[in-house]
């Protein structure tokens, strides 16, 4: 790796933290002003993620992840994306709710088509997380280790 390669990967994390110091998706005012957000992220146009998935998000739960009475550590965490297809499925908060952190619909722009679910959950292994949905309801189901704060640098 050159030198100008190896400056950069040390500073991406410390670019990745000053963006979302800035600004956080759920603080825009529109989904144009969530898609520049994004896409207009100095990291992103430097190719540093594989992808990008911009949704309208409704929190079932009625709290943060901050208030989630598991706390911050301990146990395996997941982020399940549930990409919908036909009629919406699993809008109910799923009995279990103690090892949720948050829990909801992911929407179209204006809020009116389902396009899927999106959970954070404590479980033991990703099976079990992704059993939180329903298997055939969705088009596919993805299932993300995922921990508080974002990835380790």
């Amino acid at each position: 790796m050159d030198h100008r390669r190896a400056e950069s990967a040390r500073q991406v994390p410390l670019t990745l933290r000053r963006t979302w110091e800035t600004a956080r998706p759920g603080d825009l005012p529109d989904p144009a002003a969530a898609r520049a957000f994004a896409f207009d992220e100095p990291n992103y146009q430097a190719g540093a993620y594989r992808d990008v998935l911009l949704r309208r998000w409704r929190n079932a739960l009625g709290r943060t992840m901050w208030d989630f009475p598991g706390g911050s550590t301990g146990g395996n965490r997941y982020l399940v994306l549930g990409l919908g297809t036909g009629q919406a499925a699993d809008l109910e908060v799923p009995p279990g709710r103690d090892e949720l952190i948050a829990y909801g619909p992911l929407l179209s722009d204006d809020g009116a088509t389902w396009l899927g679910t999106a959970a954070l959950v404590r479980a033991p292994d990703p099976e079990t997380a992704r059993a939180l949905l329903t298997p055939d309801r969705y088009a596919d189901i993805e299932v993300h280790h995922w921990q508080f704060g974002g990835r380790p640098s």
